[in-house]
Order: C-alpha cells, then structure tokens, then sequence
C-alpha cells in the first residue's frame, strides 16, 4: 500500500509553496523521517520528511511546481521495489464524435441607416449599432446613443507581457518565492504608507571605548562577543517607550498600540533579506541580545528559520554598515511604522568644544510611516538613539 506524501501546514496566513527541489529520485530507497523534498514559501524554505519507510514510488509535483496546504507531493511504495511505471494516459471514450458547433446568428441590422456622423463615431468606438437601442427618431440612433455604448463598452483585457529575447551573455532564472515575496512587500511598503526618512548623526566614541574595555571579560563570561547591534536594540528600547507611536501600526481605521517590544533585525542571505524577531527584547541583557541575534542570523544563514522566527515584529533596524553603507532611506518591514537604520562608521573631523577632533562617526537613518508618526516624534526618536549611544550609561541607569 502507497503511502501519500502530502504538503504540510506552513505556518500562519501561508496557504502554499513551490516545490524547490527533489532530494531523491523515483525508485530510490527511502528511510522513515529522512528528507524527500524541499518547499519554499513566501518566507522560509522547508524540508518535507518521510512518513513511512520503503521507495519513492511517484512524484505528484515537480521542482518549480505551486502546491497547497494538503495537496499531494508523491508517494512512498513499500518495500525496496523500483519506480512505479508512469500512469497511461486516459484512453478516449469510444463512439465520441465532435459537437457540432453552433453557427453564430448574424447580428440584426440597424433599424433605420446611419447617418455620417454618426457611422463615422460608430467606425471610430468600434461598438456594435445593431446592439445599441436608438432614441432618434423612428429608432434612429444619435451620437449620444453611440458614446453612452462606447462608454459601457469593456475594457479589452491587457495582453500578457511577452518574455523578452535573451542576448547571447544573458540567462533567465526564475524568481524565487521569498524574492518574488520580498518585491511584493517592499511595493506594498510604498504603495500604502506615507513613507519618509529622517536623518542625524552619532559619535560612537563612548560606545567604542566600553565595548574595547570590556570585550574579553564579555566573550568570557557570556560566550558571546560584544557587538554594536545590543547597544542600539537598547537605545531604541528607549526611544520606543517615550514614543510609542513608533511601535504602532494601522489597522484599518485604528491605531494599536503595542505594550510588547519585538525588535526585527535584518539579515542578508544568499536567497534574500529576512528580518528574523527578537521576542520581548525589554526584558533581555546586553548578552541575551547578543546570543538571540546571533543564533538568528546563523539559522537564516543555514536556511532554517521557522515562520514563527519571522513573524510578529514590532520595529526593525537594519544594518546596511556591515557593507560599507554610508547613508540609505530604509523601507518600512510593513505593517511595522518604523524602521531604524545603521550604516558605516567613519572617522571624521568633528568641532568638539570649539576645537576640531576626528571622531568615529555614524549616520543614523529613521523611514517612518507619517500616517501614524509625526515629524516631531521621528525626530526625536532619533535624537534619543542619538544620546544613548553616545553617553552608554544612560543605558545602564535607564535616564
């Protein structure tokens, strides 16, 4: 008996997937809970384990293939035998014989003739006069008959883009689901919210000098080395709880806003962004933060994070320094209002108590949905960020 191989819950308001690629091959031996095929959704790449032990006995969906919750991947036979024969095609019923077509009865004719200017418009709105009621005298039909035709008359539907030639040093690779999800949300980022970005900068000296001095003691303590990205997870912490318009988002005609602080963090990977969630980061230390988004980024270097790891954020920061940006407007991680941006830091000369000093500095991006976020608390957010990190026992003291 065959046992179906079936399509599995992907995880919240995630309804299909498209088969990325088949680990094994009709006729292969296949062990309980061993991986047969991988799917990949709108937000992470799966592995679809065996259910039963025995052979790949067919495969319902191949790579490329779009498949629902449910559906049928393909089927385990028992036992070691070899590939399942192909299914025949359906013969065709005996006796058919082809249906003879209606022949389309030919259009009336107007009524009474035409006159010029009115065939005229009727040549140039291309509508059907023998299927327009004329208001004219003796049923004739006038110029105001034939545009109110032409304006009920549908719209012909687009043609469908047609794929372009490719050049001689050109190649076509088919968008993947999580690039093809990306692009959909990014547009819809644009598309729906009254998006800017504000500007400033910050001096990282302070934050520089404590992580130096404290680095070896951290690693050594906490097994997890001191980075910039718990500094500024904390400072927006802050940031947040003074502006909590910040970490709202629009629903409909409402506001909701959230007495939870789950910080987004972008990570790059081949496949994509992914912004994976660190869960109640208010109540974390410097070091929890620190292995939670380390864990993170591994698993989103390794293919592996879950639906749940990507879903529920409530503000994101971004960190476009890791690769040499030095100013960019982030897009806003939708239905999130705000999204904080990192970027390189440079030495630069700074006038510092009326003298010029080179100090390492950081421009400081903030996209904000201006729906919900007033110029004056964008700012200010900003300016928040800005003070914490540059004086890091504010931090500590919570001021």
């Amino acid at each position: 008996m065959a046992t179906e191989i079936k399509v599995p819950t992907l995880g919240e308001s995630v309804t299909e997937a498209t088969v990325a690629k088949w680990l094994k091959n009709v006729g292969d031996a296949v062990a309980r809970d061993e991986p047969l095929v991988e799917l990949e959704t709108d937000k992470v790449t799966l592995e679809v384990n065996a259910t039963a032990s025995g052979t790949l006995g067919s495969i319902a969906a191949e790579a490329g293939a779009t498949v629902e919750v449910g559906g049928l991947l393909g089927t385990i036979s028992e036992g070691a035998g070899g590939a399942a024969a192909p299914a025949k095609p359906a013969a065709k019923p005996a006796g058919a014989s082809p249906a003879t077509a209606a022949k389309p009865a030919a259009p009336a004719a107007a009524a009474a003739p035409l006159s010029p200017a009115v065939r005229k418009m009727v040549e140039e709105t291309k509508v059907d006069p023998s299927k327009i009621a004329g208001t004219g005298k003796d049923g004739r039909l006038t110029k105001g008959d034939v545009i109110q035709a032409a304006e009920a008359k549908p719209a012909a539907p687009a043609a469908p883009n047609k794929p372009r030639d490719l050049g001689p040093r050109e190649e076509r690779v088919r968008m993947t689901r999580l690039r093809k999800r990306i692009a959909e949300r990014l547009k819809q980022a644009q598309n729906t919210a009254a998006m800017l970005t504000t500007f400033n900068e910050v001096d990282m000296t302070h934050v520089m000098a404590l992580r130096e001095s404290y680095k070896e003691q951290f690693e050594k303590r906490h097994g997890v080395k001191l980075g910039f990205m718990s500094f500024f997870v904390k400072a927006s912490l802050a940031a947040l709880k003074e502006l909590p318009a910040v970490n709202a988002e629009i629903d409909g005609d409402d506001l909701i806003y959230k007495n939870h602080y789950d910080i987004g963090v972008a990570v790059g990977t081949e496949q994509g962004l992914v912004v994976p969630v660190v869960r109640d980061a208010d109540h974390m230390g410097f070091a929890e933060i620190e292995k939670t988004i380390n864990g993170l980024g591994k698993k989103a270097r390794d293919g592996k994070l879950t639906i749940e790891d990507l879903t529920g954020g409530t503000f994101t920061i971004s960190n476009g320094g890791v690769y040499g940006s030095l100013l960019s407007t982030p897009i806003l991680n939708t239905p999130q209002s705000g999204i904080l941006g990192m970027h390189k830091i440079q030495q630069r000369p700074m006038a510092i108590g009326g003298k010029v000093e080179i100090r390492p500095m950081m421009y400081l991006a903030l996209s904000y949905d201006h729906r919900i976020i007033d110029g004056r608390e964008a700012v200010t957010f900003l300016v928040r960020v800005k003070e914490a990190i540059e004086d890091p026992q504010r931090l500590l003291l919570e001021v």
